[in-house]
């Protein structure tokens, strides 16, 4: 298929960008990459994430506390793969190949798959953010319609109230059926897979099999098919609302572009980084909760950005963004609470539920 080129500049927004966030940390003596205090949260979840975990396989608590605790097992689930796991398959968990990649294959433990997760999120999304066709993020037919250029169905009418539930499938269908679908298909909607390695698919196979022993068979040995369904159901459900949330509040808000290429040229209007800042939206970044919790991914222009820059660094080279584009005279999106972002994506999802 014919990828769309981003345009071209004489003096480009992109190059002076570089150059500035280039000598902020020049200038501070510091590496882009991760520090201690990503490393000890990073320990800190996966610690928590274990205990959890085999505190319901094999002490069985009380029906309230085991509930409870699946609900936390879904939020330490997203919680990894938003501190963790990103930062290592961006390369920004640490400066030392080998601890990325270790950071990468928390994904595979978790279920989902590294090699499709390199293509869809870093290749694709990073680069084509918002296009409709290319972008597999913003394809969710045919329960949701998130940008006017795709198909409407009668169903639409109603995605603004029903919005969380199909959001909250997001994890189980990405476990059990869309990473397969990929595997099987060899691509991720109309964008072709390069080829597997025989070692890729043995890891691909190998933990698909780790991880439906550790979260199917085991813990129905443990605790009985009932009890493990609904335990699975709270703590996938969970997950896959606030890894989903996350992402839509970053994309598919009102104020967030859906460009695409013009027919005859095949050619983007704007050049890249300008494209990120267009289709990319910050929220709650005053809020350090929501900023720990989620991985800075609620800096998200900056992530686009720079996303081989750990998250960590987020709030120091916002500033610095947000001074370039001042200067250039580029709208930099940003919601200051949670709430006004959510509401913005909930009045979006409404503007396309009209045909």
């Amino acid at each position: 298929m014919t990828f769309p080129k981003f345009s071209g500049t004489a003096q480009s927004f992109h190059a002076e960008l570089k150059k500035r966030i280039s000598d902020y940390f020049k200038d501070a003596g510091k590496a882009p990459t991760g520090n201690f205090q990503l490393y000890f949260k990073a320990i800190f979840l996966v610690v928590a994430y274990l205990a959890v975990y085999i505190h319901l396989i094999f002490f069985t608590p009380a029906t309230w506390l085991a509930l409870t605790e699946c609900v936390v097992l879904g939020g330490l689930t997203a919680a990894i793969g938003f501190n963790v796991m990103h930062d290592g398959m961006h390369g920004s968990f640490s400066k030392y190949k080998w601890v990325n990649t270790m950071a990468g294959l928390s994904l595979n433990f978790l279920g989902a798959n590294n090699f499709m997760w390199k293509t869809k999120h870093n290749i694709i999304h990073h680069t084509y953010t918002n296009i409709e066709g290319l972008d597999d993020d913003i394809e969710a037919k045919p329960l949701l319609r998130l940008c006017d250029t795709q198909k409407y169905y009668k169903i639409h009418r109603f995605q603004h109230w029903y919005f969380w539930a199909a959001y909250s499938l997001l994890y189980i269908w990405w476990v059990f059926v869309t990473d397969y679908k990929k595997y099987f298909l060899k691509r991720i909607g109309s964008v072709p897979l390069k080829p597997m390695s025989v070692g890729d698919h043995i890891s691909f196979w190998g933990f698909k099999l780790l991880h439906a022993f550790l979260f199917v068979a085991l813990p129905i040995y443990a605790v009985g098919f009932t009890p493990w369904l609904i335990g699975f159901l709270v703590f996938g459900l969970f997950a896959g609302f606030v890894l989903s949330i996350v992402f839509q509040l970053a994309h598919t808000v009102e104020h967030t572009h859906f460009p695409h290429p013009d027919v005859e040229s095949n050619k983007m209007e704007d050049e890249w980084a300008i494209h990120q800042l267009k289709t990319t939206a910050n929220f709650a970044t005053r809020n350090k909760v929501i900023s720990w919790l989620v991985g800075g991914l609620n800096f998200q222009v900056e992530h686009h950005l720079f996303p081989k820059v750990s998250h960590v660094h987020y709030p120091a080279i916002s500033k610095i963004i947000k001074k370039a584009c001042e200067d250039f005279g580029i709208t930099y999106i940003e919601y200051p609470k949670m709430r006004l972002a959510l509401a913005s994506h909930v009045s979006h999802l409404r503007n396309l539920s009209r045909k």
